[in-house]
């Protein structure tokens, strides 16, 4: 970022109105207490906004300032250079201005960095000044990998014919088949992908990436490097390179442009070969906290009630990818304290926790769940958390285990929170033991959230639209029109109009009188109704107050809701 003396970076912002003097004064007091940069704590804290803070800067120094989240970036222009260049400098070109190129940095001092550019392209240049989150998404996007990948599939299946044990073979030594799939999982954690999908068809491999829980097709791979791939990412992920008739699963640990990424590997025999999805682990998940994920403030409120308590179960449920983990594992980093013993049992250990015993079980060995739960009963446990509740065995011991005195946290499949009481007492476990135990229940499906760049306003009015008609975003009798946002896509969020992900919440707290209706075997919208007038708020009623806030779409929660 382009650099300037404390004093003057006050004033210039002063003078732009970009920050108030309340504001700066809060900020300088934080400066003398810390001695930290002036514009990284105006960042931090967000008085400043980043683009506002470079225009200003770059006026002053002579230089034109250009937003990259909203600029048409020339192809020619950024061909010029390498990807490795761009990053190593974060410097990127993007227009023509006659002859002279014209490069975008975020420190237009770095006079290293414009000789070697000049060196490289043979052209003068015009220097423009970014901000460094612009650069880095504006190379992630023009130095995409689509067509390297291509080329370098092309190249593989020249030299690369082999099949069955002879391609495993290869596919340890063979350079092009170990730099392709380097890209392939590079360009998905750049693109924010949570799977790799690579599935064999007729003629050719195709190859998905799943972003914000949408899969988008990627150039697919030749057919005859489909064994090749296939044999190159069981070495990796320590399977067994012989067996193609069983589905297997494995776990690799990869370098990505220094940044070290997990991947949980799993193969399935098809018609036209083994199709293979690598998940990949973003670590920084299992730091969210619940604030974060999306819960209104009174489902938070009721929540942490729940997990503040010393005994009890408690049961996130959902589909399977609608972020159950997630939400479990920041409960974790909520109660994770020196004074607690946690351990959890799950299949598999998908993000470790520092001070968190994790037990990975096993079902080949026998370590399922319920031998797992009853070992873990006898090793002084405060906190217990297990994966999944699947069977009569494991609800009962983890039904057990919270009359005995301890904190159970687990996942069940249901549909929504009320229903799930009745889930249990199918599995066998009796409902008095369900109402006496269960203090908490959470439903949650994932729900993409609008970009922010470029969501685009637009009035609505009761019986315009059928889907918000259909999700009741409109109260009975009421007639007014309202303000809302839909997807409408730039280059920041790749054109789809969405950038991440949150939760939309259903949390269910067992009172007494919805207790004693679990135990009389009322039927589940008894409980509903119940639930409703004691301040439950539902999945679709979370929903709507995602849309009226501006944060996603009317299509967006019915596609979430189902």
């Amino acid at each position: 970022m382009l650099k300037g003396n404390q004093g003057q970076l006050a004033s210039l912002l002063l003078e732009d109105g970009v920050v108030s003097q309340e504001l700066l004064d809060r900020a300088l007091v934080r400066q003398a207490e810390t001695e930290r940069p002036l514009g990284r704590i105006l960042l931090e804290e967000g008085f400043v906004k980043e683009a506002d803070m470079v225009r200003v800067l770059a006026r002053s120094a002579g230089y034109e300032f250009i937003d990259l989240e909203d600029y048409n970036v020339d192809p020619a222009a950024a061909s010029m250079i390498s990807d490795t260049l761009a990053k190593r400098y974060l410097i990127m070109p993007v227009a023509w201005d006659g002859n002279r190129l014209v490069v975008a940095m975020s420190d237009p001092s770095d006079l290293l960095a414009v000789d070697d550019l000049r060196a490289v392209t043979g052209c003068e240049l015009k220097v423009v000044v970014a901000t460094s989150t612009g650069l880095q998404m504006a190379i992630n996007n023009y130095y995409r990998h689509d067509q390297l990948v291509e080329d370098i599939s092309a190249e593989a299946s020249r030299d690369f014919s082999a099949d069955g044990m002879e391609a495993a073979v290869d596919a340890i030594e063979d350079a092009p088949l170990v730099k392709l799939l380097n890209l392939m999982i590079s360009q998905a954690v750049a693109d924010r992908a949570s799977d790799i999908h690579i599935e064999p068809t007729q003629k050719e491999v195709r190859v998905r990436y799943r972003i914000d829980g949408v899969l988008y097709e990627m150039k697919p791979l030749q057919k005859n490097i489909q064994n090749g791939v296939t044999s190159r990412i069981k070495i990796m992920s320590d399977m067994d390179i012989s067996e193609h008739r069983l589905p297997q699963d494995g776990r690799m640990t990869i370098d990505v442009g220094g940044r070290i990424v997990d991947l949980r590997v799993v193969t399935i025999p098809t018609s036209f070969g083994e199709k293979v999805v690598m998940r990949i682990l973003d670590h920084s998940k299992a730091l969210y906290k619940l604030s974060d994920l999306g819960f209104e403030e009174d489902q938070l409120r009721r929540y942490e009630a729940a997990y503040r308590r010393s005994h009890g179960t408690i049961l996130v449920t959902g589909p399977t990818g609608s972020g159950k983990t997630t939400t479990l594992y920041a409960t974790l980093n909520n109660i994770n304290e020196d004074t607690k013993n946690i351990v959890t049992v799950e299949d598999p250990v998908e993000y470790r926790i520092p001070g968190i015993n994790q037990v990975q079980a096993n079902f080949k060995t026998g370590l399922t769940f319920p031998v797992a739960l009853k070992a873990m009963l006898r090793a002084d446990p405060d906190i217990i958390l297990v994966g999944e509740i699947r069977d009569r065995d494991t609800a009962k011991i983890a039904v057990e285990a919270a009359l005995t005195g301890h904190l159970v946290l687990s996942t069940i499949h249901t549909n929504d929170a009320v229903s799930t009481p009745l889930r249990l007492t199918e599995m066998g476990v009796d409902p008095f033991l369900v109402s006496s135990a269960v203090t908490s229940i959470v439903a949650q499906r994932l729900c993409r959230r609008l970009c922010d760049r470029c969501r685009t306003p637009y009035t609505l009015s009761p019986g315009q639209s059928p889907a918000a008609d259909a999700l009741g975003l409109f109260p009975e009798g009421y007639q007014d029109p309202i303000e809302i946002f839909k997807a409408e896509g730039c280059q920041v969020c790749a054109r789809t109009g969405f950038q991440g992900r949150f939760a939309l919440y259903e949390v269910l707290t067992i009172s007494e009188e919805i207790g004693q209706m679990i135990v009389e075997g009322e039927h589940t919208e008894a409980v509903r109704k119940v639930a409703k007038a004691q301040g439950m708020q539902s999945i679709q009623e979370s929903g709507m107050h995602k849309v009226r806030l501006g944060i996603t779409s009317v299509d967006e929660v019915l596609r979430a809701i189902g």
